[in-house]
């Protein structure tokens, strides 16, 4: 995966490495991160070890894609992104991004995500990408429409997490709308 649309000067996204255990433990092991991702258990290590040994990191063999964000000038991942619910028929994918807390607020997520999206676009050609945020996510909803998604539609009640429901925004990103911004 050296295509230059996974780099710039800051980060790289990346396959999943053996090295990169720890940090997707870490990630994986976050309750917060649980309601989000439709987990309610934090993985193993035998099963993530498993996961980077099978993962093709092919979209159109796996149905899934994932990234790790390397800074850098660092050995080391920061956090993840991830292409899930591929579907090749009607050109989209879910967008999902982690950052582990201390590097948070650092601009690695919104490099990342500008990097996938342009990987998406031009090199998948996908027509779509769309992600769910809570409502009350801030942060996220932030990220998300710096990045050229768009708040779609509000949906009641989408996510389940700790005995209460929470509202959740659908944002969507166009393949089309995205390519004329960067004219």
């Amino acid at each position: 995966m050296r295509n230059q649309t996974l780099c710039n000067e800051r980060i790289t996204l990346r396959a999943p490495e053996p090295e990169d255990l720890e940090v997707m433990y870490r990630m994986e092991s976050q309750p917060e991160m649980w309601a989000v991702s439709n987990t309610t258990v934090p993985y193993s290590r035998y099963v993530l070890r498993q996961y980077i040994e099978n993962c093709r990191n092919d979209i159109y063999a796996d149905r899934e894609l994932r990234l790790m964000i390397q800074p850098a000038g660092r050995t080391e991942a920061v956090g993840n992104v991830d292409l899930v619910d591929f579907n090749p028929l009607h050109g989209r994918a879910e967008v999902g991004i982690a950052i582990l807390e201390e590097y948070r607020r650092k601009g690695y997520a919104g490099e990342a995500l500008r990097l996938l999206a342009g990987y998406a676009f031009h090199t998948l050609r996908l027509h779509q990408l769309y992600a769910y945020v809570t409502c009350d996510n801030e942060a996220s909803l932030a990220l998300f429409e710096s990045c050229g998604f768009t708040r779609k539609v509000a949906l009641k009640q989408w996510f389940y997490n700790e005995g209460d429901y929470q509202d959740a925004y659908l944002l969507q990103c166009m393949g089309a709308d995205y390519r004329l911004r960067l004219k």
